[in-house]
């Protein structure tokens, strides 16, 4: 484009030179010797040769008077704002340029540097037939375009802002676009892995009470009380269970409707951390695991929900123990401090770990950590991001910190209460 147009330009540089040139060329040839008689080179009655000469156009034009013409056909020629010098100089017998009878201010400094700048030539020579002809020295007018590059970029720069910015929102549309789709793909993907998530946690206990059901059916068992009490357990045990999975999938979409109103009220964080903790004696028992208690804060008093407080505890003790490894017993340490300000509580457990990738992607909704096979770890994967936003809603921070194959750490920071942290 650059090229193109640089040659459009030089082209019309041309254009307005001869246009010019052949203006001043008829001047030149419509002379006639009688006219011209003593009027430019005789002195006095003396008569000479001189006098039968055409006075140049040198001589017969000023600055001014060219630089007019030369305007005029600029304009003309779409060159309006192009700046130029110029001259005019008789040639010599040999053809070469004998000297500059007018020129602009600055034109012996552009005409010398061809480097940097466009020259035209176009002579001007009498028209054959004329009266001029053969009684006018040879001349020619010379156009010079300072910084032709620069006018050519100064011409183009519309249009390359105008490329420019089609490019950048071409550009962004296209991010856009593929953005869009990584973001569809990867919602797909979750709801592919909670819709499979799903179907297996209720077809357990379905399968269960339906398997209870028919036992219950046998004449046998319903002649056996005990046994019919041992079924109707079962039953009941499994009912429960998907009633707690129908919550834990209201409680999330309360969460992504923001309908959940916390009831805050001061209650004291470590009698919570050993309730919870108690609850899990069994699992961690069965598994020949334990848990330590560090409760180290001074000061544990905090403005708490009593029903999701707990939950968030019992939340990252039940993924602790979750994802320790095989055969080997799970260990979790839960220790708490303070400062004036907060409560800290860190969960550290000697589990699987986790990467880098898994650790940047823990608290998103329905996201799980495979580790091989996709259901050997129940849950929806709404857990760790139940347990983020309770933790915000609490006016605390949630971090987390893991290696693979070591295990991972959990550290909440939650206000104290202000009475408290005053005392």
């Amino acid at each position: 484009m650059e090229l193109l147009r640089e040659e459009q330009i030089k082209q019309n540089v041309e254009n307005a030179t001869k246009t010019v040139g052949e203006d001043l060329a008829i001047r030149k040839g419509n002379f006639s010797a009688a006219t011209g008689l003593n009027r430019f080179n005789t002195p006095g009655d003396v008569l000479t040769l001189d006098m039968f000469k055409a006075p140049t156009i040198g001589q017969r034009f000023t600055v001014d008077e060219i630089k007019s013409k030369i305007q005029k056909a600029f304009f003309a020629n779409n060159l309006k704002d192009v700046k130029f010098e110029f001259g005019i100089s008789t040639l010599n017998y040999r053809g070469g340029i004998d000297y500059f009878e007018k020129r602009s201010q600055n034109f012996d400094a552009y005409f010398a540097d061809t480097l940097h700048n466009f020259s035209y030539i176009a002579p001007l020579l009498a028209p054959t037939g004329t009266p001029g002809e053969n009684l006018s020295p040879d001349e020619i007018l010379i156009v010079v375009i300072p910084g032709v590059k620069g006018i050519v970029f100064q011409s183009l720069r519309w249009n390359i802002t105008m490329a420019i910015l089609f490019s950048v929102i071409i550009i962004t549309a296209f991010y856009l676009t593929v953005r869009t789709m990584l973001r569809q793909k990867k919602m797909s993907d979750i709801k592919n892995d909670f819709i499979n998530n799903m179907t297996h946690e209720f077809k357990t206990p379905i399968a269960t009470i339906s398997l209870a059901v028919d036992a219950m059916r046998n004449e046998k068992v319903i002649q056996n009380r005990e046994k019919i009490g041992y079924f109707s357990s079962i039953i009941k045990e499994e009912n429960q269970r998907m009633n707690r999975q129908v919550e834990t999938i209201l409680r999330a979409s309360q969460l992504e409707k923001q309908e959940v109103d916390l009831n805050l009220k001061p209650v004291h964080a470590h009698e919570i951390i050993k309730d919870v903790t108690d609850n899990f004696t069994l699992q961690l028992e069965e598994k020949q695991g334990k848990a330590d208690l560090m409760l180290q804060a001074s000061n544990d008093l905090i403005n708490a929900d009593e029903v999701h407080f707990p939950n968030l505890i019992n939340n990252l003790i039940d993924n602790a123990i979750k994802y320790s490894k095989d055969n080997i017993p799970p260990e979790l340490k839960i220790t708490t401090q303070s400062n004036s300000k907060n409560l800290k509580i860190i969960f550290e457990d000697n589990g699987i770990g986790m990467n880098r990738e898994t650790l940047k992607k823990i608290f998103e909704k329905f996201y799980r950590a495979h580790t091989g096979n996709i259901h050997n770890v129940k849950g929806f994967g709404l857990g760790l991001s139940y347990v983020k936003t309770m933790v915000e809603a609490h006016g605390g921070e949630i971090t987390a910190d893991s290696f693979l194959g070591k295990g991972s750490t959990f550290v909440i920071e939650i206000p104290l209460n202000k009475n408290a942290a005053t005392t």
